[in-house]
């Protein structure tokens, strides 16, 4: 399944050094802004140790392990809803993506030009979120103005629920109310799905900072972001992309030295990674065997059949049954052989909902 992120933030604020660390390419990260004009997509896998281990049981001839994209758009500026700096265009990507990975400076450097003049990263991220509220205001506007007459007129109870959803909408929006926060019905969101509002997406805001601060894990501008999301319910890391580029010019080993003598635990990358992973609300399962073994990504909450459909089309349409080994049976019983002689291998039908770790095999007929 082709998920994305959209990193997105005020010129500055150190997107494009992020975006080269996640993707080790290295685009234009010029101390001006608009350095980035056209969106930037690159893939990252997602790490997972339960990998390695299946890669070590089975030997298979590849491993994949599963990824998603992240789009480097390009820096926004007051007034980007109205066409200032590269405004719609720059809002017409983020609409593309499912999640968005809002960067937030949160470091003093003399010789980093700030757009707006000095660091302040709840400005910042009120600026971004004015903007992105009243571009989603302009397309709320536009269809109640197109579909109100026909909902009065016709009465139809279709257009009556969208001409309602648009209503509750308008007035959150009008209140800086970001759509995300708005509790909807399953059908009001079925027919709002096709709007791609910007602010009903998720979001998790990355606090950039230098290095020092990445090792201590915070400072007076990081607090001020931590407590702005608490009080948004949304989520937010510490990390220094600057220090990230740096690590993803390493290979694996030198790169866990460098951070053992840092003092830190995970890098930045792995933390973003794991946590825009969570926000899309993804979950992994596996397929193994001796010639392929491969991590997939299926939302939480899908059932079997909708599972092997991201394998192929076919294993859902003729879905019969799948043989499931939860991850945690077989690492600790070390073996397919003892996993079913413990009873630990089990059948489940159409409407068994797919776990985190789950390792399937799927029986299908057509």
């Amino acid at each position: 399944m082709s998920l994305k992120a959209g990193i997105i933030g005020l010129p500055n604020v150190g997107k494009s050094t992020l975006f080269n660390a996640i993707t080790k390419k290295h685009i234009l990260a010029a101390n001006y802004p608009f350095a980035t004009i056209d969106p930037n997509v690159g893939v990252v896998t997602v790490p997972d140790s339960r990998l390695e281990f299946l890669e070590n049981l089975y030997l298979p001839e590849r491993t994949i392990p599963t990824s998603f994209e992240f789009t480097d758009i390009a820096g926004l500026v007051k007034g980007a809803s109205k066409g200032e700096g590269l405004g719609n265009k720059f809002l017409s990507h983020i609409r593309d993506v499912d999640a968005i990975v809002e960067v937030v400076r949160c470091f003093e450097n003399d010789d980093i030009i700030h757009v707006e003049g000095k660091v302040d990263p709840i400005r910042d991220i009120e600026i971004i979120n004015t903007e992105l509220l009243l571009s989603d205001l302009e397309i709320i506007d536009n269809r109640i103005n197109k579909i109100e007459k026909k909902a009065q007129t016709t009465k139809d109870k279709i257009a009556i629920l969208e001409l309602n959803a648009l209503k509750k909408s308008k007035e959150a929006v009008e209140n800086n109310v970001p759509l995300r926060q708005i509790e909807y019905t399953d059908k009001e969101l079925e027919l709002i799905k096709s709007f791609n509002f910007i602010t009903l997406k998720p979001i998790i805001y990355v606090a950039n900072v230098n290095e020092e601060d990445a090792v201590s894990g915070s400072n007076k501008y990081t607090d001020e972001v931590a407590k702005y999301a608490e009080k948004n319910n949304s989520s937010y890391i510490v990390m220094c992309a600057k220090l990230e580029s740096e690590l993803s010019e390493l290979n694996e080993s030198d790169k866990k030295q460098f951070l053992s003598e840092l003092g830190i635990k995970f890098s930045g990358l792995d933390k973003l990674i794991f946590a825009t992973y969570n926000l899309l609300g993804l979950e992994t399962f596996f397929t193994v065997g001796k010639d392929e073994v491969r991590a997939w990504t299926f939302k939480k909450g899908s059932k079997a059949p909708e599972c092997a459909g991201i394998i192929h089309s076919d294993f859902q349409r003729g879905f019969i049954k799948a043989e499931v080994t939860s991850f945690n049976d077989l690492y600790e019983l070390k073996s397919e052989k003892s996993v079913k002689e413990n009873g630990k291998l089990r059948l489940e039908g159409k409407d068994y909902i797919m776990q985190d770790g789950d390792i399937c095999y799927f029986r299908f007929n057509v």
